[in-house]
């Protein structure tokens, strides 16, 4: 006697059906963004093409097509990408509602910002790739510009917080969030563009000083 699938079973298979349907989709999406994020810190970003990308990842041009429909809208998830995963990982650091220790939160978010997930080369490339175009700006202005708007906005509330925990007189908080925030951008080039004369341990030890000197009761 042949054996009936139950209702569970059916239920069952089509929901693994529909994790295989999905898992793909996804994997594909990221596969092709980071054979972008390579394209694009091996040959600079007006010189990427879809064949390039696909190469390097190795699928079709059909597929990638399929999930992006074009290589500007490739380029523009990629940056959307990079930018999300820095600016979301700062911005879970600043709010801390895992770190109440305010000094410890700066110590975090500073092995954040210039940790080896973000300090990548190429994921760097992607960052000043949009910065050193001029046609690709307004395409940063459109994608970055909210959530670049909102993590220096969290900054400047950490900064105002240790400026009142720790009674530190005569500090701004909104210019001391500004100029840290070009110091780690400026630190970012330098470790991207000279490496040689910029190392991460120095790169971490010139943001750290300029913590030290804003806020010494809390970092040593």
């Amino acid at each position: 006697m042949t054996d009936v699938p139950s209702a569970a079973a059916e239920v069952s298979t089509d929901a693994n059906t529909k994790r295989r349907q999905i898992r793909p989709k996804a994997e594909r999406r990221r596969q092709l963004i980071d054979a972008t994020i390579r394209c694009i810190a091996r040959h600079g970003l007006s010189s990427v093409t879809m064949q390039m990308v696909t190469r390097e990842a190795g699928l079709s041009v059909g597929t990638a097509n399929l999930h992006f429909e074009s290589k500007d809208n490739l380029l523009r998830e990629t940056l959307r990408f990079v930018a999300e995963e820095y600016h979301h990982g700062q911005i879970k650091i600043m709010e801390g509602s895992d770190i109440p220790d305010l000094g410890k939160r700066l110590d975090a978010l500073l092995d954040f910002q210039l940790g080896r997930g973000v300090t990548q080369r190429q994921k760097m490339s992607v960052w000043f790739a949009y910065y050193g175009e001029a046609g690709a700006r307004p395409v940063y202005q459109k994608i970055v510009s909210t959530v670049d708007r909102l993590a220096a906005q969290k900054l400047e509330v950490l900064f105002a917080s240790i400026v009142l925990e720790g009674g530190y007189s005569g500090v701004n908080a909104r210019e001391l969030a500004t100029g840290y925030s070009a110091l780690i951008d400026g630190l970012h080039l330098g470790l991207l563009v000279t490496p040689r004369e910029l190392s991460k341990r120095r790169a971490r030890s010139v943001a750290r000083d300029f913590l030290r000197r804003a806020f010494p009761q809390h970092i040593s």
